[in-house]
């Protein structure tokens, strides 16, 4: 049976104060139609000196939070549900991840790197609550292994959002050290509320009700939250994104 978090159903867990594991998730380019809102050249765009200086840079790790599960999905397309192959609607997103050992920057590969978000209407699949019940359902879950470049390629689309929480992507990487020691670092990746607030207009993300929380609204984004900020541009398909992010394994 998958196993579920021991995080309670609010989504907004308090962080450990003590072993807590580091990263540097690094945004990088990303695209969005003119249809949903094309981002300005100043919305988080890094030069090649800037992104070059960060990448092996360490962060902290963000909470799990409630609703991650450990589903084994071997898939870089996302949007489908195995159990009936329904595909959730949005706004494509296709993230390109790169995994570095901070030690001499090097790429990492054979990390398993887990993706996990809401669709449109905030809902997670396999969960049940009296907001949304999914049980038996896997969309917008999957992982993929890191290849020689330490990179994985996911399809998905524009996350929706949810009361008390900020626009956001869950990852998590499991890797092994040259000491065989194992290494989980789990953390978030946040979107501009500026190109948020375009995108979330336009069907199926109008359709739900109610004010969204914006970043500094959310407290879990205030712990690091800057840091996981992606960068978006604008092309004709949706949006096409990657970052890095740096591991700090054990010597």
């Amino acid at each position: 049976m998958p196993s579920k978090s021991s995080c309670d159903n609010t989504d907004v867990c308090a962080r450990s104060a003590l072993d807590r594991r580091q990263a540097l998730v690094v945004g990088l380019g990303a695209v969005a139609t003119a249809v949903w809102g094309r981002p300005s050249s100043a919305q988080g765009v890094r030069s090649d000196r800037d992104r070059a200086e960060l990448t092996c840079v360490v962060t902290p790790d963000q909470t799990e939070g409630p609703y991650f599960v450990d589903e084994h999905l071997n898939r870089s397309d996302i949007r489908s549900d195995p159990s009936d192959g329904s595909v959730r609607p949005g706004l494509p997103l296709n993230l390109l991840i790169n995994v570095t050992g901070i030690a001499g920057c090097r790429p990492l590969a054979g990390a398993i790197v887990d993706i996990w978000h809401c669709d449109a209407s905030g809902a997670y699949s396999d969960v049940g609550e009296p907001r949304f019940k999914t049980p038996g359902s896997r969309f917008l879950r999957g992982y993929q292994v890191t290849d020689q470049s330490g990179s994985v390629r996911f399809a998905t689309i524009y996350p929706g959002s949810y009361p008390g929480r900020a626009v956001h992507i869950h990852f998590k990487i499991r890797a092994r050290s040259n000491t065989a020691e194992a290494v989980e670092l789990t953390s978030q990746l946040y979107f501009d509320d500026a190109i948020t607030d375009r995108v979330h207009q336009h069907a199926p993300y109008s359709q739900r009700p109610g004010a969204r929380t914006r970043n500094e609204q959310d407290g879990i984004f205030q712990d690091g939250g800057r840091d996981l900020a992606l960068a978006l541009s604008a092309s004709a398909q949706g949006y096409d994104g990657r970052f890095k992010v740096g591991l700090k394994l054990p010597s």
